[in-house]
C-alpha cells in the first residue's frame, strides 16, 4: 500500500505541502493568549436605587432579582452585594463550558420578567446586565499637563471621544472608565434650611419631576381636512434644565401673595461629577483610567496593536493641546516575552535534535530528511488546534517542544531501517532498500503511533479548569504524533528513495568530520558494551532489580510530598496591585 508513495514521491511531497500550507494559514488565525481561558462565564447585574440603604436594596431589589435568576440554565451559583451608596450588584456564575452569549441572553430574559416588580426609581435608573470578561488586556491613562483639565473633564472627554471607538475594535470584549464621573447637576440639600421651611425631600423630588422634564408639546394650526389653515407651527420645548441657574430657580412652594420658595433657598446646586467614589492619578497628575479586556478567542497581541493604532489616530485628530495618554499596563509585553522564550526553546530543541541525529547517523543526507519531516508534523498540528478551538499559548507551545523529540523518532526509524537494508546488501538500490524496509516496519510505525496517541487522547476527556489545560496539551501532542506517523509512511520513505545513497561497502575519503564520527562511534560502542555487561549481571539478580525499583518509588513518593505544588507558577509581570485599608 505504502509502496505507491515511494514510487510516486511527488504525491508524498504534495500531501506534505498541503499540510504545511494549511498549517501556516491556521497560525495566522489562532488566538494568542498566555494560558487557556479557564474561568467560567459570569454575568453581572447592577442596579441603582438613589438614597436607599443596604437593607432597602436587599428587600426591594436583590431578593426579587435573585428569585427570578435562580435556576437559569447552566447556573452554578449566585453572589450578590448591596451597599449604603444605593448600588446593588448580582453576579451569576455559570458552569464551565456554558455558552457566554446564551447565558447573558437567559439572564436578560429573567430580569426583564421582574422589572415591573422593582421600585420606579430603580427602573428609571436602569438595570445593567453585562457579561464579565476575565482576560485583562491593558490600562490606558488619559492625562493633561494643563491644570484646567481636571479629572471630570478627562473622564467625560474619554467617555465621549475614546470609549465608543475602542469598543468597536475587533477583539475588545470590555472597555470602561474606572469610576463614575459623568457630568451631572448635583443638588446638596441643607437639612437645617429644610427644617426651617418644613419641606421634605419628597416635595423637592416632586418639584424636580414636574418642572425639569422632557416633553413633546406637538404642533398647532394643523389642517383638519375640513378647512385649510394658513399657518402650522411646530412647538418646541427646551426640555430639562441644563444650567445651574435653571435648577436654582425651581419653585418648591408659592402662595397667593407672590412669595416663592426656590430650590436655591434650601440647597446648593453644583455642576460637577455624578460620583466621587474613585480618584485616578498618573505620576501625580489627574487622569482617566480606561480598562480594556480581551474577548474570548481573540488574538491579544493583535488587539493591543489595533488599540494603540486607534489611540494614535484619535490623538492626532481630536486631542486638544496639552492632553496626552499613556499605556500604563500592557499584557502583550509579558505575553510576547514568554512566547518568544518558548519559541527560542522550540528552535533550540529542533537544532539539538538535528545535531544528535547527525552525530549518530553520520550522514548529512540522513540528517536532512528528519529536518524536513519534523516541521511538516509540527506545522500541520496548528490546523487541528484551530479545528478544536485551541489557542496558541504557553501550554500548547510547550507541547510542541516535547513533540519534537517524539515525532523525530518515526523518521529515524525509517532511515535506520533503510540503512540496515543497504548495509546487509551493498548492491541493493536505494529504492529497493526503501521498499523492503517499509514492508517490514510500516506495521510497527502504525502500532507505535496509535500507542503513543492512546496515552494522550483519554486525557482530553478530563473536566474542570485543570482538564482544559490537559485537554489542550494532550490534543496538541496526539495530533503531532499522528501526523508524524502519516509523514513517516508517506514523505520520509519518498525522501529516503530520492536523497540517500548506498555507500556501504565502498571506501571513501576520510574527512575531519568522518574521523570525529568514527571516534565517537568507537567510544559509544565501548560504552554500550560496558552497559550490556552491567545489565547482564543485574538482570539475573531479581532482588537487586526490584530493590532499585522500590527505592525509586519511595524516592518519588517522598519528593512529591516535599516539592511545592500549585496550579499556575507565579511569574513577575512587572505590576504591583495593592489594597490599603484603614
Amino acid at each position: 500500500m505504502f509502496s505507491k508513495f515511494i514510487q510516486r514521491p511527488v504525491l508524498s511531497i504534495v500531501i506534505s505541502l498541503v499540510i504545511v500550507f494549511l498549517g501556516v494559514l491556521a497560525i495566522s488565525y489562532l488566538p494568542v493568549t498566555q494560558f487557556p481561558s479557564i474561568s467560567p462565564p459570569k454575568v453581572n447585574i447592577t442596579a441603582e436605587y438613589p438614597g436607599a440603604n443596604n437593607e432597602l436594596l436587599i428587600k426591594s431589589v436583590v431578593i426579587p432579582l435573585e428569585r427570578a435568576l435562580n435556576g437559569v440554565p447552566g447556573m452554578k451559583y449566585i453572589a450578590s452585594d448591596a451597599g449604603n451608596d444605593g448600588e446593588a450588584s448580582i453576579q451569576v456564575v455559570f458552569n464551565l463550558g456554558t455558552d457566554p452569549n446564551q447565558a447573558s441572553l437567559n439572564v436578560q430574559n429573567r430580569v426583564a420578567a421582574v422589572t415591573n416588580k422593582l421600585p420606579p426609581l430603580v427602573v428609571r435608573e436602569g438595570v445593567k446586565i453585562t457579561r464579565e470578561e476575565s482576560n485583562m488586556l491593558m490600562y490606558i491613562n488619559l492625562y493633561s499637563k494643563d491644570p484646567k483639565m481636571n479629572q471630570n473633564f478627562l473622564y467625560n472627554f474619554a467617555d465621549i471621544n475614546l470609549l465608543a471607538e475602542l469598543k468597536r475594535i475587533d477583539g475588545v470584549g470590555f472597555a470602561d472608565i474606572l469610576g463614575d464621573r459623568d457630568y451631572a447637576m448635583r443638588i446638596w440639600l441643607k437639612p437645617d434650611r429644610m427644617q426651617a421651611y418644613k419641606i421634605s425631600v419628597d416635595e423637592v423630588m416632586k418639584a424636580l419631576d414636574e418642572q425639569s422634564l422632557e416633553a413633546s408639546p406637538g404642533k398647532t394650526g394643523e389642517s383638519s381636512g375640513k378647512r385649510s389653515q394658513a399657518f402650522e407651527y411646530v412647538l418646541k420645548y427646551s426640555g430639562r434644565f441644563n444650567t445651574k441657574e435653571g435648577y436654582e430657580n425651581i419653585v418648591l412652594r408659592a402662595n397667593a401673595n407672590g412669595e416663592m420658595l426656590r430650590l436655591k433657598d434650601v440647597a446648593d446646586v453644583d455642576f460637577s461629577a455624578s460620583a466621587y467614589n474613585l480618584y485616578s492619578t498618573l505620576n501625580g497628575k489627574a487622569s482617566a483610567a480606561i480598562v480594556l479586556k480581551q474577548s474570548y478567542g481573540s488574538n491579544a497581541s493583535q488587539v493591543i496593536k489595533d488599540v494603540k493604532a486607534k489611540m494614535a489616530e484619535i490623538k492626532a485628530s481630536s486631542f486638544p493641546k496639552g492632553l496626552d495618554y499613556e499605556v500604563s499596563y500592557d499584557v502583550s509585553k509579558f505575553l510576547d516575552a514568554s512566547i518568544e522564550k518558548v519559541i527560542h526553546t522550540l528552535v533550540e530543541a529542533f537544532i539539538l535534535v538535528g545535531l544528535v541525529v547527525f552525530l549518530f547517523l553520520g550522514d548529512w543526507r540522513s540528517t536532512v530528511i528528519p529536518a524536513i519531516a519534523v516541521p511538516v508534523s509540527l506545522i500541520g498540528t496548528f490546523v487541528f488546534m484551530s479545528f478544536f478551538g485551541i489557542t496558541l499559548n504557553l501550554i500548547t507551545l510547550f507541547a510542541l517542544v516535547l513533540a519534537i523529540g517524539v515525532v523525530v523518532d518515526d523518521a529515524i526509524v525509517v532511515i535506520e531501517a533503510v540503512h540496515a537494508k543497504m548495509e546487509n546488501d551493498p548492491k541493493l538500490s536505494v529504492l529497493r532498500a526503501t521498499q523492503e524496509a517499509m514492508k517490514e516496519i510500516s506495521g510497527a510505525i502504525i502500532a507505535i503511533t496509535f500507542l503513543m496517541a492512546s496515552v494522550f487522547i483519554p486525557v482530553t476527556f478530563m473536566s474542570g479548569p485543570v482538564g482544559i489545560f490537559y485537554r489542550q496539551f494532550s490534543i496538541t501532542m496526539a495530533t503531532a504524533i499522528i501526523l508524524s506517523g502519516i509523514v513517516a509512511l508517506t514523505l520520509t520513505p519518498a525522501l529516503c528513495a530520492i536523497m540517500l545513497k548506498n555507500n556501504h561497502g565502498h571506501a571513501k575519503k576520510k574527512t575531519i568530520v568522518d574521523r570525529f564520527l568514527d571516534g565517537f562511534n568507537r567510544g559509544f560502542a565501548k560504552l554500550s558494551g560496558k552497559y550490556e555487561l552491567v545489565l547482564t549481571k543485574v538482570v539475573s539478580r531479581r532482588l537487586v532489580t526490584f530493590g532499585v525499583l522500590i527505592l525509586f518509588c519511595l524516592g518519588i513518593w517522598g519528593l512529591s510530598g516535599s516539592v511545592p505544588s500549585g496550579f499556575i507558577p507565579n511569574e513577575d509581570q512587572g505590576m504591583v496591585y495593592a489594597i490599603i485599608q484603614t
